[in-house]
């Protein structure tokens, strides 16, 4: 059981890691201000998560 904990968790951060790639390249990608402050606003959560803090 221990052994799919760890598996879970490993592919949960990758997901985690996958959207914040994403997310990144679509703040570098755009050339809107607007949307550039709501990527950051999406980002910080990941971020936090990607850290594994709270």
């Amino acid at each position: 059981m221990s052994i799919l904990t760890t598996l879970i968790s490993v592919l949960y951060y990758a997901f985690i890691a996958f959207i914040v790639v994403l997310i990144l390249y679509n703040l570098i990608k755009t050339k809107d201000w607007k949307k550039e402050i709501i990527y950051v606003v999406i980002l910080i959560p990941f971020l936090l998560r990607l850290l594994m803090l709270k």
